[in-house]
């Protein structure tokens, strides 16, 4: 079985993740790198799914750690500390692959990247939480985990036609 440390810690990166890719489509934007096309509209439309999950999985955090239930309680400071390190260790990573004079194609490879982390994460979670009997959990974490694999799947669309 897995600890509850365990599963904080993975929260808290797949917390990160969600923060950290609405900030990446802010500032791809604000860049001008997603104007070509209809990349823009598809992404915002994945950035605002993202806050989406952030708030779901805050609300989660938040139940989870008033819960009664010994299996189930967590305690959401530890989660948003590891949110807030992994946001920013993701964003780091985006300034050091994008550089100074990155295109369109390589923003887009990017997202591609960073969503299949946030795929890879919500995997790794979902797996760490099959024997929990809360089924709420495991079914926010199951429903958000498709809904990623959706955006990855929109990212590598949009990063082979936009080559």
């Amino acid at each position: 079985m897995v600890d509850a440390e365990m599963i904080e810690e993975k929260l808290g990166e797949v917390l990160g993740l969600e923060m950290a890719a609405q900030k990446a489509v802010e500032q791809l934007v604000s860049k001008g790198l997603l104007d070509k096309g209809s990349i823009k509209q598809q992404v915002e439309e994945i950035r605002k799914e993202a806050h989406n999950h952030q708030t779901q999985l805050e609300d989660l955090c938040e139940k989870l750690s008033k819960s009664s239930s010994s299996e189930h309680k967590i305690d959401s400071e530890n989660v948003k500390s590891v949110a807030t390190e992994t946001e920013e260790k993701a964003s780091q990573m985006m300034q050091t692959y994008l550089g100074d004079d990155a295109d369109t194609s390589e923003a887009l490879e990017f997202l591609c990247i960073a969503e299949g982390g946030e795929v890879t994460h919500y995997e790794v979670l979902d797996a760490m939480i099959k024997d929990i009997k809360d089924t709420e959990f495991s079914d926010k974490v199951k429903s958000i985990l498709n809904e990623e694999k959706e955006h990855l799947q929109e990212c590598i669309k949009l990063a082979r036609e936009n080559i």
